[in-house]
């Protein structure tokens, strides 16, 4: 495996690791291969996306298949972080799944977005878009600080 086809493996890992309830900084495994210059920035910030959306996908199916369990002390995300999203829900509806991104809330929006049944293509569409946006961001920002965006 070539030393960019594991960067982009690893990216991919982070990323999905790290929308899961797993404490993990996909942010700072982009900013690095950007700051090294290892890969093209579109194809990680798709990588990125990707990952990252998939590990969201994770969370959706533990809402939706254990939903039932959410008051066991081992559910993956806390009574409070839970009624905070929901909150998010009844205040945005399903629009707020573009923020799942978001610390402390965004983790427990893809589970509650289970737990409620969002279909997943609207669910994949609009957690995709709110976390490739932020990669962009993210990687047009460290771009510019290099000179190179």
């Amino acid at each position: 495996m070539t030393a960019e086809l594991s960067a982009y493996a690893a990216l991919f890992a982070s990323a999905l690791v790290a929308a899961t309830l797993f404490p993990a900084s996909s942010e700072a495994v982009l900013v690095g291969l950007l700051v090294s210059g290892t890969g093209d920035p579109w194809w990680l910030v798709a990588v990125a996306t990707l990952g990252n959306t998939l590990g969201g996908v994770v969370n959706w199916v533990c809402g939706r298949t254990l939903a039932a369990q959410s008051h066991r002390r081992w559910f993956p995300v806390s009574s409070d972080k839970l009624e905070r999203a929901a909150g998010w829900f009844q205040r945005f509806g399903l629009p707020a799944l573009m923020f799942t991104w978001l610390p402390v809330v965004g983790d427990a929006l893809t589970v509650v977005a289970g737990m409620l049944q969002v279909p997943l293509g609207r669910f994949v569409a609009l957690v995709g878009l709110g976390k490739g946006l932020r990669y962009a961001a993210l990687a047009a920002a460290t771009l510019a600080s290099l000179g190179t965006g």
